[in-house]
């Protein structure tokens, strides 16, 4: 078992890392806690999906919540030790690859990279759901009498646009350096912690019902609830993820070890009670839970109608500017992970993609590229809006399976022979879950496994609301399908450059050490 000395742990990424500091240094702890907060992003991802939760599983779809909360609470606190003990850009590869050696770990971040190309793409998407209820002039694709639901032809091919716009600024946000990523990912949060707030308070002070209507299946019909309400949990799924992404900003975080771990949790848990709070508040406020309008209108239809077009607006205005730091914080981690692969010649065009500007201390092209990615994937569906669902239930998916490539081989090390001890910058021991590793770690494993089946499972419901496309409704297995084999297929093809890239690495001596 290795050891974390103090002199390690001083002074960012520890030279036992065996990497340079070339990524500047300017996160502090508030700005931390904003890259995962802003990623995980409750006004954005709760404004986007609460229609589509309320759709499935009517009022008691609230109960997903905590459920799912839970479940990802188990998963953070074994990030948290991972976090305090490997500090690098690139969390999900690294951890793997430590714990699962390089060939495990290469597979891992791949799946994690296209999974956050994706769900930057999904993240920016959340525009058409705020900005035409703010003003209808922003529905440009068929002026402002057309219909500007993502379930539309118009609103689905308005996203687009709007998405594609929204790319371009968070991609100039991106290569412009860590202290402008830092400072609008600040800004961006505190905005919408204020929005939450004040919404959380506004709504609780206009009730229609009481709170006992989580007890109540209002607003679903149908038969056979337990697989509405699994399907319901797509919602907060894809919202409680991405808390991790401080841990993507550890080369550039101040006290990386002491920092990430605390910053991590408070992201899940601030995020999960304020979202807990908006959802109920919604639902208590909500006009009428069964004509219909809260299911297509979601968020913003109880906005404007309950607290009128002015105030409403106002408040939709955080939410748009929530969006934005949202898609920014994703698009960030994405660049990381992808700069954390290149730099050890684990991707194609690996030397133009590691290079980081002397300037603005940024992997510029792995920003632009995800930004890019990011944008093909929402061109590729400008005639076919019912694909927006299947995206986002795909993209989670994809994060949820790397997720299980760290802690399923950390159950495993756990078993075997632990993980290396020390402390942290200040001298403190290193984040530990001492002697109850191993049960909240296999219990992760398992809400694991069970929430990916849970999220790839072809429902119709999800994946295919043409009702008649049957690619549609397999495309999260079809598509991962595909997104293994291209992997398999370059991994493969440059096997012997893999291993002699991947035999040097720092992590290969750290995980042989371990053992």
């Amino acid at each position: 078992m290795t050891t974390i000395s103090p002199s390690d742990a001083l002074g960012g990424v520890p030279s036992s890392e065996g990497y340079a500091q070339e990524l500047h240094r300017g996160v502090g702890t508030f700005a931390s806690f904003a890259a995962g907060f802003s990623f995980v992003s409750i006004l954005t991802t709760v404004f986007q999906l609460f229609g589509l939760g309320f759709l499935l599983g009517g009022a008691a779809f609230f109960w997903t919540w905590p459920i799912v909360f839970v479940g990802q609470l188990l998963v953070a606190l074994c990030f948290c030790e991972l976090a305090a003990r490997w500090p690098i850009s690139g969390s999900i590869y690294q951890w793997s690859s430590r714990l699962a050696g390089t060939t495990v770990g290469w597979f891992v971040g791949w799946t994690m990279v296209i999974g956050q190309i994706l769900t930057v793409a999904a993240a920016a998407i959340a525009l058409q759901a705020v900005l035409p209820s703010i003003w209808t002039g922003f529905q440009v694709v068929g002026g402002s009498d057309a219909d500007p639901t993502l379930l539309s032809a118009t609103g689905a091919q308005n996203s687009i646009l709007l998405g594609c716009l929204l790319l371009v600024v968070t991609t100039l946000v991106n290569v412009s350096g860590i202290r402008q990523i830092a400072v609008s990912s600040s800004v961006g949060v505190a905005i919408e912690i204020v929005g939450v707030v004040a919404l959380v308070i506004a709504l609780f002070l206009l009730p229609e019902r009481g709170a006992g209507v989580v007890l109540t299946r209002d607003g679903w019909e149908g038969s056979g609830y337990l697989g509405a309400f699994l399907a319901s949990s797509l919602m907060a799924a894809y919202v409680m993820v991405g808390f991790d992404s401080a841990g993507e900003l550890a080369e550039e975080t101040h006290a990386p070890r002491r920092t990430t771990p605390r910053t991590i949790l408070r992201a899940l848990v601030t995020s999960a009670i304020g979202g807990a709070l908006l959802i109920l508040a919604a639902l208590m406020a909500a006009p009428s839970l069964t004509d219909g309008s809260l299911a297509s209108g979601g968020l913003a239809y109880v906005l404007t109608e309950r607290l009128g077009g002015v105030v409403g607006r106002l408040l939709l205005c955080s939410v748009a500017v929530a969006v934005f730091a949202c898609t920014l914080a994703v698009q960030t981690s994405g660049s990381r992970m992808m700069f954390s692969m290149a730099r050890e010649g684990a991707l194609p065009f690996h030397r133009r993609l590691a290079r980081v500007s002397p300037r603005t201390g940024t992997p510029v092209l792995c920003a632009v590229v995800v930004g890019v990615g990011a944008a093909v994937a929402l061109l590729v569906n400008v005639h076919q809006y019912a694909i927006f669902l299947a995206l986002s239930s795909l993209c989670i998916a994809m994060i949820y399976l790397a997720y299980l490539g760290v802690t399923l081989p950390l159950l495993v090390s756990r078993l075997r022979h632990g993980l290396p001890e020390g402390v942290d910058e200040d001298g403190r021991p290193l984040f530990s879950l001492g002697r109850w590793g191993v049960p909240v770690t296999l219990l992760a494993v398992v809400y694991q496994v069970g929430m990916t089946v849970n999220l790839l499972w072809p429902r119709a419901a999800v994946y295919d609301l043409t009702g008649e496309t049957w690619w549609l409704q397999w495309s999260a297995l079809l598509f991962l399908g595909l997104t293994l084999v291209v992997g398999t297929a370059y991994f493969l093809s440059r096997r012997l450059h893999l291993r002699i890239a991947l035999k040097h690495l720092p992590h290969t001596h750290a995980a042989a050490e371990a053992r």
